[in-house]
């Protein structure tokens, strides 16, 4: 789950740092509970430092609209507005340009982008992992539509973290296991290789994700 937000207050602790965060038009208080699983719920902050898109986002952003249309049949402006408006839409923010948006809109709409293909099974003119401009929420999007991170095949889970000899894996809850998707040539590499050796080879690496209910 990814929510627009404003700080409202900050305060410094010993302990570290409490922050009122208000989100705008979100009723998240089922969401919340539901993924606390019966403890504090974690959350990711990213801070909008006003700088503006970068050269890369903007190339980033354009050939993906690009194939995007390629694939569906339409002109790239028309997928590039339809696409920009779901997106404010859907984060609740004010429609944006590609030539001077901040880099976290930029980022932000990017994940969004590359979300879209992954759901619909569109083919990219290069890998996803070199238009991903969040490797994190990637790897994570690869695990929820079962997509090989590193090809974009259709995948498997590759446990990272070892669940242990003689385990039956269909029984075990492996939701504190780190792991990503990969198709059966991938996952065969990564077994052979280690994870070392995987992960500077495609600069991926393994994270916990559970099943949306």
């Amino acid at each position: 789950m990814q929510y627009f937000s404003q700080i409202m207050k900050i305060r410094e602790t010993e302990q570290g740092t409490d922050l009122i965060v208000h989100v705008p038009e979100e009723k998240l208080e089922r969401e919340i509970v539901k993924y606390s699983n019966g403890g504090t719920a974690k959350a990711e902050i990213r801070i909008d430092d006003g700088r503006t898109i970068t050269a890369e986002q903007r190339k980033k952003a354009y050939a993906t609209i690009r194939d995007i249309a390629d694939y569906l049949g339409d002109w790239p402006e028309y997928y590039k507005n339809f696409l920009k408006f779901n997106f404010c839409m859907e984060k609740s923010i004010e429609y944006f340009s590609l030539s001077n948006c901040s880099i976290t809109t930029a980022r932000g709409f990017i994940t969004y982008l590359i979300d879209f293909i992954l759901e619909n099974n569109i083919p990219l003119s290069e890998k996803a992992l070199l238009r991903a401009d969040d490797i994190d929420h990637y790897l994570w999007s690869c695990l929820k539509y079962g997509k090989c991170c590193i090809c974009g095949q259709a995948g498997e889970i590759h446990h990272w973290d070892a669940v242990g000899m003689g385990r039956d894996r269909r029984e075990i809850d492996d939701s504190q296991n780190k792991k990503m998707c990969l198709c059966r040539k991938h996952h065969t590499e990564a077994h052979s290789m280690g994870n070392d050796s995987f992960e500077k080879k495609y600069h991926v690496y393994g994270l916990k994700y559970q099943k949306e209910c």
